[in-house]
Formats: structure tokens, C-alpha cells, sequence
């Protein structure tokens, strides 16, 4: 290949692969760096030349003396795999009666994936509104016990508040995933299942779901994720309250390094949080795969 021709590709290949490039460098690369750098430092996040090598002081830090990020992984975690699980199982029957020949399939299926549309701060303060304005007036009127509990003022209740909200907004677009993927299932394989016998549960369990496992690993991936950084609705619904009983990972960071100003430990927490999220994902992933098969 002559100088010429390889100088041309070169050429090309820059025009059309360097600006997708550097904005990801700059946008994502270089501050990942730097994080990684600055999690090894004592930084109040404002002063870079008060930015001092500590070494692994934060990483020991954090695992003999902050009780509060242990409460805070333990609280993600136990948050994660109940909306992962009723998150992703609500979005399925969803999908299977959605994808059956109803006149009101469409405005039934716009109406559930709206939610997912509206920004989590907003619909954090929309439901802080329902909960302890909506709800307690529903209670007043009725007088049944589940509109009348302090929804935001109990560890318990909080918890379930901060999973209601989470799958309300969340159940709307797996599904949509999920319908795009039953309705590619062959109907010939359906239709010879029941031939042969089968119920219509045991169809969905012996045909339609093993076809549709790539759809079940990007909706368990997905929902996985993003109940691990769960922020915006714990910041605009319970502030981590009462007290840091409803704190999440994500919030705990931010706590860390924006309201506390010890940038550089909450950067250690966030590399710490990096790791843990991509070890668990890479397993699910992993773990669905083997799964899959082919029509």
C-alpha cells in the first residue's frame, strides 16, 4: 500500500472517527482519570493546588471508619434486587397483554411508558406531593390503613416509597423491550407447543421466555444499573431521610464530596462504586447469555 493511500486513510479516518473521539476523551476518559487520581487525595474539590497525596488512607478510611457507606451499600443492594426483580416481572405481564390484539393496546402502552419520560427530580417532588398530601387526604376520606401511613417518615415506609416510585417510572420502558421482543417470537412454536398439550403458562415458560432471554439480559442490565445509581429520586423524594436510613450509594457519594467538600474521598467511594456495579453487571450478563437461544 503506498504512502499515499495510507496517509489518505489516515485522513479519513480522522475526519469521521476524531470528533466522536475527543468528545469521549473529554467528556469521559480524561475526568475518569482524574478521579482515579484524585481518589488518592485529600481535595476539598475547589483548590487544585490543595489537592495532596494521601496514598490509600481514603480507601482505609472508608473500610474501618464510615459506618455510613456500609449502611448505604446495604441499603443499594437490598433496593436493587427488589426493583430489579418486581421492576422487571410487573414489565413482562405488561408486555404479555399488551402484545395481544386489544382495541386499546397503543393508548395502554403510551400511558405506562409516559412515566418514564418525566425527569427524576421532578417526579420525586410530584410523588413527595402524593405521599404526604394525596395520600393522606385519600386516607381521611376512606379510612384504609395504607393511605394513612407515614410514607416518608419511616425508615420501612421510605424504603417502599423510594421502590414505588423507582418501578413506576422504570416498568413502562422494559416493557416496551419486552413487547418488541415476544412479538418477534416465531408463531409456528407457539402454536406446535399447544398442539402438543401445553397450557398457555407452560408456553410462556418453555418457549416464549427462553427465545426472549437477549430482551430478559438488556432489561435485567438496564434495571440492574440504574437501581445501583439511583440518585435523583433519593434526593428529591427522601433526601436520604429520616436521618440516612433511605441513603443511597449514589447519594452518599454526592453527600461525600459536594455538600461535605472531601472531594477526594468521595472520589475514592466512586471508584470503589465503579467497581462493585461492573463487577455485578458483567455477571448478570454473563450469566443470562449462557441462556440465550436461538429460534
Amino acid at each position: 500500500m503506498s504512502l499515499r493511500k495510507k496517509t489518505g486513510e489516515w485522513i479519513q479516518q480522522t475526519v469521521f472517527v476524531g470528533p466522536g473521539l475527543l468528545a469521549f476523551s473529554v467528556i469521559v476518559l480524561i475526568p475518569f482519570l482524574l478521579g482515579f487520581y484524585y481518589s488518592f487525595t485529600e481535595w476539598n474539590g475547589l483548590d487544585l493546588d490543595k489537592a495532596k497525596w494521601i496514598g490509600m488512607d481514603n480507601l482505609h478510611r472508608i473500610f474501618t471508619d464510615d459506618e455510613k457507606f456500609w449502611k448505604s451499600l446495604v441499603f443499594t443492594l437490598k433496593f436493587s434486587v427488589v426493583t430489579v426483580v418486581l421492576t422487571n416481572g410487573l414489565a413482562f405481564l405488561l408486555a404479555l397483554a399488551l402484545s395481544r390484539a386489544l382495541k386499546t393496546r397503543n393508548a395502554l402502552r403510551t400511558i405506562f411508558f409516559l412515566p418514564n419520560v418525566i425527569g427524576g427530580i421532578l417526579l420525586g417532588y410530584i410523588w413527595q406531593f402524593i405521599f404526604t398530601k394525596g395520600f393522606k387526604t385519600i386516607g381521611e376520606f376512606t379510612g384504609w390503613p395504607l393511605f394513612e401511613l407515614p410514607w416518608l417518615g419511616t425508615p420501612q415506609t421510605g424504603f417502599w416509597g423510594l421502590v414505588i416510585v423507582f418501578i413506576w417510572q422504570s416498568a413502562g420502558y422494559m416493557m416496551v423491550i419486552y413487547i418488541a421482543a415476544i412479538v418477534g417470537v416465531p408463531k409456528d412454536l407457539q402454536e406446535a407447543a399447544i398442539i402438543d398439550g401445553a397450557s398457555y403458562w407452560q408456553t410462556i415458560r418453555k418457549v416464549t421466555i427462553p427465545l426472549i432471554m437477549p430482551a430478559v439480559t438488556v432489561c435485567l442490565f438496564l434495571t440492574t444499573s440504574n437501581a445501583f445509581k439511583m440518585f435523583d429520586l433519593n434526593l428529591s423524594l427522601t433526601k436520604g431521610g429520616p436521618g440516612t436510613s433511605t441513603q443511597s450509594l449514589a447519594y452518599n457519594i454526592y453527600a461525600e464530596a459536594l455538600v461535605n467538600n472531601r472531594y477526594g474521598l468521595g472520589t475514592a467511594k466512586a471508584m470503589l462504586f465503579f467497581v462493585l456495579v461492573s463487577l455485578i453487571a458483567i455477571t448478570q450478563v454473563w450469566l443470562t447469555k449462557r441462556k440465550e437461544v436461538e429460534a
